[in-house]
């Protein structure tokens, strides 16, 4: 039986919530596209707040953190309008295809940004589950190439936010990262909603705005979780399953079609994901087994991983061995837990 790490995990928890949320957005159609952020912006802020406060957390973080706290709350912020633009004017799986390219620029984007390594096969891997994105959807040749451009652009404002996160990893509570994601966007939002406000209908398009904050907040935690819990490039390509939901969700909720070619481009998405996954789980097994017993013991310290006299797979083990994995599923588990919990996180947040 295959066992999946605490990043794996939890990336597949947020592919659920966020293709949730992609249906939510898409059947508010009639309504504009920041007014829709504005409500579950709204909700996020204070379910994150209400959360940091039981478990004493600060909600304001490090002052040392914060540029990366704004960075990621900026390009998130750019990455999600952008986002429901095209989800309203596209067909749901184009509007997903796209941004499915984020975690290609994620993983790259790590490489130069956080010095993280991907291997050659890694880039196969990463460039077999692309195409079969492309192949079992493609991109809509009715679709306006301003969409497809702003499609893409949403996925690189993606990327530039998940490497904020993991620069963050170790230093800044997940829900501190969640909280600071909704302070940039929702005073935007609540600007333009002041001159373009289009009243909800019915209970039905009220719910579906309920929804949308339901599951941004769920779909956002456990992102953030998996990028803290895990290296870039060993769960970024986990995202794509996404698409296997984009294209039941499409058919059964909005009746769209697609070719029979889809089926095989899913197939080869997922093994494209399987033989990334095996990969990067065997090199951590062979760097566990290779390196000596006194680099393990140095290389469990956030301060001195990475540093002098340190081999560069030792430098990564903190974030592949299976104690430091169960370590990260029990801390992030459930952030309004006992108040003993809460206070060692509240020392994590301070500056040192």
């Amino acid at each position: 039986m295959l066992k999946l790490s605490a990043g794996a995990r939890a990336m597949l928890w947020s592919t659920f919530w966020f293709a949730l949320l992609n249906v939510s957005v898409k059947l508010l159609h009639r309504l504009p596209a920041l007014e829709i952020i504005l409500f579950r912006s709204v909700f996020s802020l204070s379910v994150s707040y209400a959360a940091l406060w039981r478990a004493r957390v600060p909600a304001w973080g490090c002052p040392t953190h914060r540029r990366e706290l704004l960075l990621r709350s900026g390009t998130g912020a750019m990455a999600l309008a952008l986002y429901f633009i095209t989800l309203q004017k596209m067909p749901l799986a184009t509007a997903v295809v796209l941004q499915y390219l984020a975690p290609v620029f994620t993983a790259l984007l790590g490489i130069w940004w956080l010095r993280e390594k991907v291997r050659g096969w890694q880039l196969v891997f990463f460039g077999m589950a692309f195409a079969g994105v492309v192949w079992a959807q493609g991109v809509d040749a009715r679709v306006s190439p301003v969409f497809v451009g702003l499609g893409v652009l949403s996925a690189v404002f993606s990327a530039l936010s998940y490497n904020a996160i993991r620069k963050l990893s170790g230093r800044a509570n997940p829900l501190v990262v969640v909280f600071y994601s909704q302070m940039l966007v929702t005073p935007l939002a609540a600007v333009y909603c002041l001159f373009h406000w289009v009243r909800p209908l019915g209970w039905a398009e009220w719910a579906a705005l309920l929804a949308t904050g339901i599951f941004t907040q769920l779909s956002q935690l456990y992102k953030t979780q998996a990028y803290q819990a895990s290296r870039l490039a060993s769960v970024s390509s986990l995202d794509y399953l996404g698409l296997i939901y984009a294209l039941v969700f499409g058919y059964v909720v909005f009746g769209e079609t697609f070719p029979p070619g889809a089926y095989a481009g899913m197939a080869l998405l997922l093994l494209g994901v399987g033989l990334n996954a095996w990969y990067t789980a065997r090199q951590a097994r062979r760097a566990a087994a290779s390196a000596p017993v006194n680099e393990l013991a140095f290389a469990g310290s956030p301060h001195l991983a990475g540093g002098p006299g340190l081999t560069t797979e030792a430098a990564e083990l903190p974030r592949q061995l299976p104690d430091e994995e169960q370590l990260a599923a029990t801390e992030y588990r459930d952030l309004a837990g006992p108040r003993h919990i809460g206070e060692h996180r509240a020392a994590r947040d301070r500056c040192q």
